[in-house]
């Protein structure tokens, strides 16, 4: 499958890599069919690109990488439409966002994809969470992440 980005220019995805978002992401309902691609020069980052919209591309990170004691409580409610009955089966990763100051992590609302079966959504998860943790300039050493 070949994709027409913005960000990318022209890039080539195996069609059995797109990741499926059955409700697509919030304010991004049309957005259906992803692409989750490594930054060539940071391998903290990574991109969910849209398959179906060249402009819109998402930076991801897993938040354990910059917030290693990030503990995420989902309701089972929002895991159910990812049939994910193992959590090897998942892997978790926030949208990383720009405020005034920096570079902040989404950590209310992480995304969680089933990495089997190839779906992915966004959930909001239980309890005290930040939606902009400001990632601080001195930050704690990097944590290997799957």
């Amino acid at each position: 499958m070949r994709i027409n980005t913005n960000r990318f220019g022209r890039i080539d995805v195996d069609a059995n890599d797109v990741l499926t978002f059955p409700s697509g992401l919030p304010g991004l309902e049309d957005c259906r069919e992803w692409a989750l691609l490594a930054d060539a020069s940071n391998d903290a980052l990574g991109w969910l690109q849209s398959t179906t919209r060249g402009d819109v591309a998402l930076a991801v990170v897993s938040p354990r990488r910059f917030v290693p004691d990030y503990q995420v409580r989902i309701p089972r409610s929002e895991l159910t439409p990812l049939a994910v009955t193992d959590i090897r089966q998942a892997q978790v990763v926030v949208v990383v966002g720009k405020n005034g100051t920096g570079l902040t992590l989404n950590l209310k609302a992480p995304i969680v994809i089933n990495l089997e079966a190839r779906t992915g959504r966004q959930v909001v998860a239980s309890g005290e969470l930040p939606m902009q943790y400001e990632l601080s300039n001195t930050r704690p050493p990097l944590k290997k992440s799957a």
